[in-house]
């Protein structure tokens, strides 16, 4: 069954080349997952509308967690700071996987 890895970030256009480094990794390693970007500021919406099996915040809209972790029943992490620099797929994908267990 595909699990579901939402990224977000201020409008959702940094963390778009993320999702698709992180695509890239799930197909090397056979892994069924979904991910997509979205703006921190309808993530609520978001995830009524595709039920999310976690959350990734971009550095950059992490004051958002505690918000964040108030109004959604899913694991909530923010991504590390290096990886999101470098657009690390495997190392975000990699939490995004340990998040699911």
């Amino acid at each position: 069954m595909s699990k579901t890895i939402m990224l977000a970030c201020a409008g959702g256009m940094s963390t778009s080349l993320l999702v698709t480094k992180m695509e890239k990794e799930a197909v090397k390693r056979n892994v069924d997952v979904s991910i997509f970007a979205t703006a921190g500021s309808i993530i609520p919406d978001e995830c009524k509308k595709y039920h999310p099996d976690v959350i990734l915040l971009g550095p950059q809209i992490q004051y958002m967690y505690h918000l964040v972790i108030k109004e959604v029943d899913v694991p909530v992490s923010v991504i590390d700071m290096k990886d999101f620099g470098t657009m690390n797929g495997e190392k975000v994908l990699n939490l995004a996987l340990s998040m699911m267990k």
